[in-house]
C-alpha cells in the first residue's frame, strides 16, 4: 500500500527500505521525527512487522506503554533496519506430519524458536 500522505521528501531520493517487528506483548508506536519536513507515526501490534521507507539518517523511536501512557524504550537507526533486496526470504513451509504404523497416532514436529525441534504425538479421531 502506498504511503502518500508520509512519502519521503521528494529532494532526497535516497530512501532505503527497513523493516521493523514488535516482538512484545504490547502495543507500540514507531515515530521517525528527526527528518525535516517529513514526520513518520505507526501504531505496530504485537507480532506484527512494519517495512517502511526511510532516509539513512533517520531513527525510529520506539514507544512502548500501557493505555494512557507511553515511554520511549528505544532508538533505533535505520540503517540497523534495511531490508536486504537480495536475501531470499525464510522458509515458511508447514511441518509434515509422520505417520506411526505402530499406535496409529500422527507425529507433528512442532518449532519453537527458543530451543529445539519437538515431536509430540497426536491422537487421531475415529468416528463410530
Amino acid at each position: 500500500m502506498a504511503q502518500i500522505l508520509d512519502s519521503l521528501p521528494s529532494d532526497d531520493p535516497k530512501g532505503i527500505l527497513c523493516c521493523y517487528v514488535n516482538a512484545t506483548s504490547q502495543i507500540q508506536i514507531a515515530r521517525i521525527s528527526n527528518i525535516p519536513n517529513w514526520y513518520f507515526e505507526r501504531v505496530v501490534f504485537p507480532g506484527q512487522r512494519l517495512v517502511f521507507e526511510a532516509l539513512p539518517e533517520a531513527l525510529v523511536e520506539i514507544h512502548s506503554g500501557m493505555m494512557a501512557s507511553a515511554i520511549l524504550s528505544d532508538t533505533i537507526p535505520c540503517t540497523r533496519l534495511v531490508v536486504s533486496e537480495n536475501s531470499s526470504p525464510p522458509d515458511k513451509s508447514a511441518p509434515q506430519p509422520s505417520q506411526d504404523a505402530t499406535n496409529n497416532k500422527q507425529t507433528v514436529e512442532t518449532v519453537n524458536h527458543k530451543s529445539q525441534v519437538t515431536s509430540e504425538p497426536l491422537a487421531l479421531a475415529s468416528l463410530s
